[in-house]
């Protein structure tokens, strides 16, 4: 009897995982096809298949999880706001907080601008670099160097 519940739970786990295709359930329908084979080899008690269960999945996370990590992080991708950090912009409209005013021409498309620091204000003409991007905003700071038109 015990055999038909570890397969009922194997095709439960297993339909968890295709649904949400997330590995979340995955080491538990491993761990319940271990548990039937096991339980079906050796007619094992309730407290043994329990024990197989859970000591089967949590091998199985564990063994799995670092190659899970990795696999992740190589499919992270940058957004474009990402990666204008660090770029240099040019200030077309004084950046000044007091003022609510700040525009910045980066690669071609026009952005708000706020300086790194409260109390900067950067003219007109001046390069920045983008420390930052909050939302549809640049954080930026004033470059050693300027450019006045």
């Amino acid at each position: 009897m015990e055999v038909i519940i570890w397969a009922i739970a194997f095709v439960i786990f297993v339909i968890a995982e295709i649904a949400t295709v997330q590995l979340v359930s995955i080491w538990f329908a491993v761990g319940a096809i271990i548990t039937l084979i096991l339980s079906a080899l050796f007619n094992l008690g309730l407290a043994a298949q329990l024990g197989v269960f859970i000591l089967s999945s949590g091998a199985f996370l564990l063994i799995t999880l670092p190659l899970v990590k990795k696999y992740r992080k190589a499919g992270f991708i940058p957004t474009n706001a990402s990666l204008d950090i660090g770029k240099s912009a040019k200030v077309i409209e004084e950046i000044s907080i007091d003022k609510g005013t700040g525009r910045v021409t980066l690669s071609g498309v026009d952005w708000r601008a706020v300086p790194e620091k409260e109390n900067d204000i950067i003219p007109e003409g001046s390069i920045v670099t983008v420390k930052d991007v909050q939302g549809a905003k640049l954080v930026v700071s004033l470059k050693n160097e300027t450019k006045n038109n």
